[in-house]
């Protein structure tokens, strides 16, 4: 019997913040920030006579997760705290937002993909902290799928922006402790770094396993179903296929006004492709890619999740749309978030989604090697991956 996962902000407050007493402090968090009885971190710090809560900041979606917009400065309601947005004119902390704070405090919940940008929010407030001198406490959560397999290009490193802010492959398999680690080594950052880890958890864990409450991360990001989908079907964002915001069930469904459901459902089930089954459907997005147009499209269904590969189904669910419908997907697009030129290259040149991934083996297998030194939690049961 597993015992219940712990997040850090748990360790933290039975700690009774005792690492934190003293300290002035700005808190980067959102509604994810919270313990197991769902009280928010925010809370926590701000009733801490022993802390100095001055400041918060805001990731994409605000404060509350639920903005699907740039994010405007605020002050919160209850504590009468301003809110620094950091998705908007700024992703970064100031000079003048950080005056008279002497240690960073970051509480979000990610979910375990590359593009997903509340990590680059995590590595823009560490560059800050270290150009300015402060201190920057993580408080650790899982890695809701996981933290064995890792799967898919790495960014290249010419190529980085704000949804590629490292060498990472897309499901990289870190939590945002370990993420922290990997980034001040080696973005080589002069800074104080200190993960309160989560106790419990180790990598081979789904988030059902965790005894922890699903939170929505951002807007669209509804279970746990679509956060393991999310690393493949989310490389579809920038193109002209809607991967179902708009619908109840975002990310475990795509489609077009001109895709052929039955079509491409079948193409894709005779792959066999391991852990996942496509059904033909129909819907109508009330809101972004085709909003109220009628698509045909498929729906994902998960039959095996431990031999499930997010990346093998979307690059399959990719050289599908180029091979039946050339003419109308817009696929230069999908090079927005894969940011892998050679990878794009081959797919674009006819290549299978299983020679692309073979080819990204030898780059994994040195990401395995560098994540190596700055990982937190033991390996557990191994998985497909």
């Amino acid at each position: 019997m597993r015992q219940p996962v712990r997040c850090g902000v748990d360790v933290l407050a039975a700690e009774r913040c005792v690492s934190l007493h003293g300290r002035r402090i700005g808190l980067i968090t959102n509604h994810t920030g919270v313990t197991r009885e769902l009280h928010p971190t925010l809370d926590l710090l701000a009733t801490t006579p022993e802390v100095l809560l001055l400041t918060l900041f805001s990731p994409e979606h605000g404060i509350r997760g639920d903005v699907d917009a740039p994010v405007a400065d605020g002050v919160d309601g209850k504590t009468g705290l301003p809110i620094h947005s950091l998705y908007g004119a700024r992703t970064r902390p100031t000079a003048e937002q950080l005056h008279g704070l002497d240690t960073l405090v970051y509480d979000i919940q990610d979910v375990g993909a590359r593009f997903y940008t509340f990590i680059t929010t995590l590595g823009q407030c560490m560059e800050a902290a270290a150009e300015h001198g402060l201190r920057f406490v993580v408080l650790d959560r899982p890695n809701p799928i996981g933290g064995v397999a890792i799967e898919g290009p790495i960014a290249d490193a010419d190529s980085l922006d704000f949804t590629a802010y490292h060498t990472l492959p897309v499901r990289h398999g870190l939590t945002v402790g370990e993420l922290a680690r990997l980034f001040a080594t080696e973005k080589r950052l002069n800074l104080e770094l200190h993960v309160v880890k989560a106790e419990h958890w180790t990598r081979d864990m789904w988030w059902d396993e965790t005894n922890l409450t699903w939170i929505n991360p951002s807007p669209n990001m509804r279970s746990e179903t679509q956060a393991l989908l999310y690393p493949g079907i989310g490389l579809l964002e920038f193109t002209n296929v809607s991967v179902g915001r708009g619908t109840d069930t975002p990310f475990e469904h795509i489609g077009a006004p001109w895709i052929r459901e039955r079509e491409l459902a079948g193409a894709l089930n005779d792959r066999g492709l391991p852990g996942v089954r496509f059904v033909p459907v129909r819907f109508t997005p009330t809101s972004s890619t085709h909003a109220r147009a009628a698509c045909g499209g498929i729906n994902f269904v998960i039959t095996e999740r431990a031999r499930f590969h997010p990346l093998l189904t979307g690059f399959a669910v990719a050289e599908a749309l180029l091979r039946l419908f050339p003419q109308d997907w817009n696929h230069e697009r999908y090079a927005r978030l894969l940011v892998n030129s050679a990878a794009f290259a081959a797919l674009v040149s006819g290549a299978t989604a299983e020679s692309i991934l073979q080819r990204c083996k030898p780059d994994l297998a040195r990401f395995e090697e560098r994540r190596k030194p700055i990982l937190l939690y033991a390996a557990g049961r191994q998985s497909a991956g």
